[in-house]
């Protein structure tokens, strides 16, 4: 792996590439998170909604795959404290939050000796994460895909959040799907680049096949912010593709529920056999049946740049390569 693109974050975090793959939900699993890792990049697990146990088991699978740093992230909207106690137990390198206070959570954190991140979508959020102790601050601009936090674009965002929390470490996310992408992020004075929707569409993503084909086929004009998907987060903004659940809330005046047109439909049911009903915060996984594309089909603006679906790791070599050339002495 060529040195040229390696930032002052690399060494903290013990990687090659300064490339985090984004903690996509569902889609976020073991292998995943393994083989980013085993190409240099910075690995996620999410791990909010799964609970102790089988968080346990997703990390200690990923440590059978991978010698390699990795991290876990957990939203700080949700009762968190005993997963998070049980990934400090179990040793995990580095802990990612999002939306809320980091503040009661940074110093267990960082007296655990693991590296706390944190994502923001606005300059006070940052500066508010970096006074709480935050080893990396994640400036996340309004193109990103999922749930989004801010409405500041990431070519503002970045660098503002840069000057505003220096010498804390900055990582850009939203918007980003290649190595131009990563040199333009370590332009605008980050030490790294977030990708979520672009790892969505790779071979080793917990991501349905007719989720990835929409991923592939969809330009940045197909994604929308909104509230649609809010089932299991009530009023947390999101970006994801149109598809006929959103245009029929939208048509219907954007209600709330209860009186979204097809609320209660079932679209999916699981390999499990749970079923799962429109409006619901979650992408369609393997193994799922029914309409999954009416499901929450949650993508970036940097869907533009998704042509395929390429292995995980082949993703970060080329996108580290590309970064290299434009950026051979990236510091």
């Amino acid at each position: 792996m060529s040195r040229g693109i390696r930032t002052p974050l690399c060494e903290r975090l013990g990687i090659d590439v300064p490339l985090v793959q984004a903690p996509i939900g569902s889609a976020a699993g073991p292998e995943l998170a393994a083989a980013v890792a085993d190409a240099g990049g910075l690995g996620m697990l999410a791990l909010t909604w799964r609970g102790a146990g089988p968080a346990r088991d997703d990390i200690r699978r990923v440590r059978r795959l991978t010698a390699r740093p990795f991290g876990v992230n957990l939203v700080l909207d949700f009762p968190v404290a005993d997963t998070l106690d049980m990934c400090l137990a179990e040793g995990v390198p580095v802990i990612s939050t999002f939306w809320g206070d980091p503040r009661p959570v940074s110093g267990t954190i960082r007296a655990a000796r693991a590296l706390h991140m944190h994502t923001v979508g606005s300059v006070a959020e940052a500066v508010h994460a970096a006074g709480c102790g935050v080893d990396v601050v994640v400036a996340q601009g309004w193109e990103a895909g999922g749930h989004v936090r801010g409405t500041t674009t990431t070519l503002v965002l970045v660098p503002a959040v840069v000057d505003a929390v220096a010498p804390v470490p900055v990582l850009a996310a939203g918007g980003i799907s290649d190595g131009r992408g990563l040199a333009a992020a370590l332009t605008l004075g980050a030490q790294g680049a977030w990708l979520g929707t672009r790892f969505l569409a790779s071979a080793e993503a917990r991501s349905h096949q007719l989720y990835r084909r929409h991923l592939v086929d969809a330009g940045a004009e197909d994604t929308v912010h909104t509230h649609c998907f809010d089932g299991g987060w009530p009023g947390a903004a999101h970006r994801a593709l149109r598809n006929a659940t959103l245009s029929r809330w939208e048509q219907a005046g954007s209600p709330a529920g209860p009186d979204r047109p097809g609320e209660g439909d079932v679209v999916a049911v699981d390999s499990t056999g749970r079923a799962h009903h429109r409006y619901e915060d979650l992408i369609p996984l393997p193994g799922m049946t029914g309409e999954l594309a009416d499901m929450a089909l949650y993508a970036g603006q940097s869907v533009e740049l998704v042509r395929d679906v390429e292995p995980a790791g082949e993703l970060v070599r080329r996108i580290a390569a590309e970064a290299t050339a434009i950026r051979p002495g990236a510091a």
